[in-house]
C-alpha cells in the first residue's frame, strides 16, 4: 500500500486518470464547428471594447501595500503573545489600513 502512495506512482496515477476524465469530455462534447462568434471576445452579451484600457500602476500599489501590511501585522500579532502592546500594535495597523484605503 506504501508503494501505491509514493509520489512517482501517485502522480502518474493522477495523470492517468486526468487523460480517462479528458478524453470522456471530448467524447461528450461533440465535435467543433468554427463559426465567427466562436472567435469574437465575450462580455456579457455587449459590444467588446475597441480600445485598451491603460490604468497604470497606482491601483495596482495601493493593494498591494494594503496586502503587505494586513498579512505583515497579521503575522507579528500571531507571533507574539496577547498583551497590551500587540493591542496597541493592532490599533495603529487598523488606522493604517483606514489611511490607505481612504487615500
Amino acid at each position: 500500500m506504501n508503494e501505491l502512495l509514493s509520489p512517482p506512482i501517485a502522480f502518474l496515477g493522477y495523470v492517468i486518470l486526468a487523460y480517462v476524465l479528458y478524453s470522456a469530455g471530448r467524447k461528450l462534447a461533440g465535435p467543433a464547428q468554427a463559426s465567427a462568434d466562436k472567435s469574437q471576445t465575450y462580455s456579457s452579451g455587449e459590444v467588446a471594447p475597441t480600445r485598451t484600457a491603460e490604468p497604470g500602476y497606482r491601483p495596482f500599489f495601493v493593494v498591494a501595500l494594503f496586502f503587505a501590511i494586513l498579512h505583515l501585522g497579521v503575522l507579528v500579532i500571531g507571533s507574539g503573545e496577547p498583551n497590551g502592546a500587540a493591542a496597541i500594535y493592532l490599533i495603529g495597523l487598523m488606522l493604517a489600513l483606514v489611511a490607505l484605503i481612504l487615500g
